[in-house]
């Protein structure tokens, strides 16, 4: 009898699943438009609603704060949206996989928005995206470069997902090419901090410098909070690599590189950050350290960026009184302009003003969105990646903050692109 209750429960639960599978797979009809998974509705004179989410706090705040600006810029230009204000809302999501979680969470609960700008880290777009598609809602990433993000087996809960930036698998082959080929490298050690961004690039440089013959004596891991990098950097001088790699954020980032200098046995080792250090604040907290570093990153110069590039960072400094704080700022304003060609395609409104969107078709406007950005050509595969990856390295020249600049044109630029 135990048995056949918990076949005939096992039964119900199953059946009750089922039941509710088919009823989120049910269409949705409302006004002129029938969607797979639900229609959103804008009533005349109410606004278009689009979210965001970034880092805009603590010591990646350049980062987010240099996106979400963009996005700003992208809604002021933008004025109205088939026929509706635009209502931008964003979130702070600290650069972890909590902030994420928690930015998602209170952007899915607003039943009115239509579509989600961002992350900037992937430590936020792995716990992030999820939930928003669960919701129904597309998002854009602007910055989170992980591969797995937009990777062939990355799951169905991440199809609302793309992004206009790049997976870290191109990025570290070139990564991978500068240590071997410029830097003549023959072994390098790598450390990353536990992060999606961090562990996906130095294992995808890794990869490609050991298929190029170099040799990776080992891979290290910290916390992003780590204050004290003797006993690493002590342990890593001991393998005598000619290259220390560490493609990491601020706070942790800029700790190695001043404890690195006062460590004996690495005075000969090339040391080599990433795209998480490029911001006025690195060079705030690495101090004089921070004089000869290179970074590896995408390409920011104008002739690698699209024909509306320049014209964008002369706006950006009029409307905010400074340059971009960071370098994905182009990718930002991308991500909107985007949403709102997406939008304009399948929308439609009624003779009484009301605006309809469906959800899925939304969602695959997004993906067949073609254009040309000031970041370069936009172009989505079928997992979510639009973006091109074009490389470059920059090198700090000088260790006040106050002389930060991402425009890689000007003659005292600091950083100053170095390669190619």
């Amino acid at each position: 009898m135990r048995s056949l209750r918990k076949l005939v429960l096992g039964s119900v639960a199953v059946c009750a699943a089922l039941g509710l599978l088919a009823s989120a797979q049910a269409a949705e009809t409302k006004g002129p438009v029938t969607d797979e998974i639900g229609v959103l509705v804008i009533p005349k004179g109410a606004p278009i609603q689009i979210g965001g989410y970034w880092v805009l706090s603590g010591a990646d705040t350049a980062l987010g704060l240099d996106q979400k600006r963009a996005v700003e810029l992208a809604v002021k230009d933008k004025k109205t949206l088939v026929g509706h204000p635009i209502k931008f809302t964003a979130e702070d999501s600290l650069c972890n996989a909590e902030g994420g979680q928690t930015a998602a969470t209170k952007l899915a609960a607003n039943p009115n928005l239509a579509i989600v700008i961002g992350p900037s880290c992937s430590s936020e777009a792995t716990p992030g995206a999820p939930i928003l598609w669960k919701a129904g809602i597309t998002s854009i990433g602007t910055s989170p470069t992980a591969p797995k993000l937009t990777a062939p087996d990355r799951g169905a809960q991440y199809d609302g997902f793309v992004r206009t930036c790049y997976s870290d698998i191109f990025q570290g082959a070139s990564d991978a090419k500068y240590i071997h080929d410029v830097l003549k490298a023959k072994t390098m050690v790598a450390v990353h901090d536990g992060s999606p961004y961090a562990q996906g690039l130095a294992g995808a440089t890794a990869d490609a410098f050991t298929k190029l013959g170099g040799k990776v004596l080992s891979t290290e891991a910290v916390q992003p909070t780590d204050v004290d990098m003797h006993p690493l950097l002590t342990r890593i001088a001991t393998q005598k690599p000619d290259v220390l790699y560490f493609p990491i954020f601020v706070a942790a980032g800029a700790q190695i590189l001043r404890q690195a200098k006062e460590t004996p046995g690495l005075k000969d080792t090339k040391l080599l950050g990433s795209s998480g250090m490029l911001a006025p604040d690195f060079i705030e907290a690495a101090k004089e350290a921070v004089v000869g570093f290179q970074i590896t990153y995408t390409d920011l110069s104008p002739s690698a960026m699209g024909k509306g590039y320049p014209a964008f960072v002369e706006k950006y400094k009029k409307a905010y009184g400074e340059g971009p704080t960071s370098g994905y700022h182009a990718h930002a304003y991308d991500g909107a302009e985007m949403a709102f060609k997406a939008i304009e395609k399948v929308a439609k409104t009624d003779d009484k003003g009301n605006t309809y969107i469906g959800r899925k078709a939304l969602r695959d406007a997004v993906f067949a969105t073609t254009f040309e950005g000031i970041s370069g050509p936009i172009k989505c595969d079928k997992y979510g990646e639009c973006g091109e990856f074009h490389p470059a390295v920059y090198q700090y020249t000088n260790a006040d903050p106050k002389t930060f600049t991402s425009d890689a044109t000007k003659a005292n630029a600091n950083p100053k692109k170095v390669w190619p």
